[in-house]
């Protein structure tokens, strides 16, 4: 089917559809917001943690909290990277 001939039968892209392209940014905006708020506790904990279970022995502990730090690194990370999508692909949309 060529271009031509879709839009003879009225199929069409609609470019109406992302009226609320404003509103979705600012909520994804703020769900992501939390995810790294999220992180950055998550972060901090798992490093007091790693450090007082090294400092006691105990090494599975340390371990374990070793393992939640970057854990939490690579969430942040991918909230980060997840926002920056989003508002990529809400300004692509707008375009389209």
């Amino acid at each position: 089917m060529t271009k031509a001939s879709a839009h003879a039968y009225g199929v069409a892209p609609d470019f109406g559809a992302a009226n609320g392209a404003g509103q979705m940014r600012s909520v994804v905006g703020a769900l992501l917001t939390y995810g790294l708020v999220v992180a950055v506790l998550m972060l901090i904990i798992c490093a007091a943690t790693w450090a007082l279970a090294s400092h006691s022995g105990s090494w599975h502990t340390a371990q374990k909290a070793k393992l939640g730090i970057f854990v939490a690194l690579g969430g942040a990370t991918l909230t980060g990277g997840a926002l920056v999508w989003a508002n990529w692909l809400l300004g692509l949309g707008a375009h389209l």
